[in-house]
């Protein structure tokens, strides 16, 4: 499993919040992309996602700064083993197709939305459905008002963006931010894993320094 951290402080300390997203679809769709499109401003063309990776960003929201853990799944089903641990504790999850296939915009409520209701831990998960790819206007498979309708079906927040270009990634982002945080019970959980990665660092720390005294 790897990771990255870009932008911001290291420490919690730094962070009024920390919220927890998934990103699940089809392999392919694009979900890696829009990560690191959203996180360093690249735009690479990324082999399959592996079982599960994450990656860090800093982001300074509504006059918050919030420390993002962005969950990347593998569509492919034989790499997915731990489906259940991929849900707990996520405050919001992306459900992620391409425009250019209808394919994997059909599996947002044949698969994925069936898999989201099933693992899922919080009921007031925050939910935004996202088009990649309409950079490929041209081939597009699935209209606007087609993603727009399933997500008032799903009871999800809508979006189309472009990791290639960077259309609206990082407002995708903010906007799933700023929905997170006006649902109290998401925005507490994102307040007491500040607090309590606060308190561990001051444990260890007190550990480091020989907290206690020898005879």
């Amino acid at each position: 499993m790897g990771s990255s951290s870009t932008g911001g402080q290291s420490s919690s300390g730094g962070f009024d919040l920390s919220f927890k997203i998934l990103l699940i679809g089809d392999s392919g769709v694009g979900k890696s992309s829009l990560l690191v499109s959203f996180i360093s401003n690249a735009v690479d063309d990324l082999a399959p996602t592996i079982g599960v990776d994450f990656k860090m960003k800093t982001l300074a929201v509504g006059g918050k700064r919030l420390k993002l853990t962005l969950w990347d799944t593998a569509g492919q089903e034989r790499f997915r083993t731990l489906t259940s641990s991929y849900y707990r504790g996520a405050q919001a999850i992306i459900l992620v197709y391409d425009v250019t296939k209808r394919v994997t915009f059909t599996n947002i409520s044949d698969v994925w939305a069936k898999e989201m209701e099933l693992y899922s831990t919080n009921q007031d998960c925050v939910k935004m459905i996202v088009g990649n790819k309409v950079d490929r206007e041209s081939e597009r498979a699935v209209s606007r008002e087609e993603g727009i309708t399933l997500a008032k079906e799903l009871g999800s927040l809508f979006l189309e963006c472009s990791a290639r270009t960077r259309e609206n990634v990082e407002h995708c982002f903010e906007e799933l931010a700023l929905k997170i945080m006006e649902v109290p019970s998401l925005l507490e959980k994102g307040s007491t894993t500040v607090k309590r990665n606060i308190l561990k660092q001051k444990q260890e720390h007190q550990t480091q320094t020989g907290g206690g005294c020898c005879s």
